[in-house]
């Protein structure tokens, strides 16, 4: 199931290249991902610093409380507007209950690969990503599986769109 759903999402961002977009500087939205790493199911909210550096916030509000900060640098797919292909690195911090009720710390580094696209007549945009999470603090563990999928609102012109400032 999760493998069809991922493989239309990818169909979407194929088809929807046809289109033409144009970039954005901030965004929100929802990020759902596999159930196992500490930031899965999340609020998303990016804000690009200049066109190919953004910072994104995720704030996960499930069986586990997390919050985890990326540092994404974002690069244009050379044949098609409006997407482009991201890496970074970020870190997390959390609390769990495990399963005899103890409240538990979660610290650790994350890292992040995905395509991120964005709609030209929409203020929405789609990510598909990989962030694979390095748990520190309270046992050393490496979650590979998480793949995730972002749909996002978008504010504002990129800074490579706002308009010239007068001297």
């Amino acid at each position: 199931m999760k493998k069809s759903f991922l493989f239309a999402i990818a169909i979407l961002l194929i088809s929807a290249s046809q289109l033409k977009a144009q970039d954005y500087k901030t965004a929100l939205g929802i990020r759902l991902s596999s159930s196992a790493p500490a930031i899965n199911n999340s609020v998303s909210f990016k804000h690009f610093m200049n066109p190919k550096l953004a910072i994104e916030g995720l704030f996960t509000f499930d069986k586990k409380a997390a919050i985890g900060a990326l540092l994404e640098i974002h690069n244009e797919m050379p044949s098609t507007e409006g997407l482009k292909w991201f890496y970074g690195a970020g870190a997390y911090l959390g609390f769990d209950s495990d399963k005899t009720h103890t409240d538990r710390a979660l610290m650790g580094a994350q890292g992040v690969i995905g395509l991120d696209y964005k709609f030209a007549n929409l203020p929405l945009n789609l990510s598909l990503d990989w962030k694979p999470e390095l748990n520190i603090i309270d046992n050393i563990n490496f979650e590979p599986a998480a793949i995730g999928f972002t749909i996002r609102f978008t504010f504002g012109k990129s800074h490579s769109q706002a308009e010239p400032v007068s001297e």
